[in-house]
């Protein structure tokens, strides 16, 4: 199996992104739950939507300021990324 990159990132409303991968697969994520409940300090910034659209496909990876926020790629495809508890 071909590893799987992030394509193209689309924003669709608030932190609400339309990812598409390498091999065609599309996939609809909402970043704020995650961004709303981790509680870190580093993602506070995120909490503005201004700041959260200041992605960018590095390498076939999602990431926002140099890897201050960043998913594995498998769990954007499957729209699991990890929640606070």
């Amino acid at each position: 199996m071909s590893e799987i990159l992030v394509e193209s990132v689309r924003h669709l409303k608030s932190h609400i992104l339309e990812i598409t991968f390498n091999d065609g697969h599309k996939q609809i994520v909402d970043f704020a739950p995650f961004i709303f409940s981790v509680g870190h300090p580093d993602y506070e910034q995120y909490k503005s939507e201004k700041k959260f659209l200041e992605y960018e496909i590095v390498d076939g990876n999602l990431n926002w300021d140099d890897y201050t926020m960043i998913f594995p790629v498998e769990d954007l495809y499957a729209n699991k990324i990890l929640r606070s508890a």
